[in-house]
């Protein structure tokens, strides 16, 4: 448990990882922002593609 502590307290103190962690928040932020979006437009976008559809099966 001693080690797991102290391995815990140095990987609290390191910054080397602060980096990726933000990336890691602005890409989740951007997931986000995307899938809003796409709920947003859903219906233009099956619109769209049942137009295509339509197109290619006559």
């Amino acid at each position: 448990m001693e080690k797991f502590k102290s391995l815990a307290l140095r990987f609290a103190k390191e910054e080397s990882g602060q980096g990726l962690s933000e990336y890691a928040l602005i890409l989740g932020i951007v997931v986000i922002a995307a899938v809003a979006v796409l709920i947003a437009v859903r219906d233009k976008i099956i619109a769209i593609f049942q137009s295509i559809s339509n197109a290619l099966t006559i």
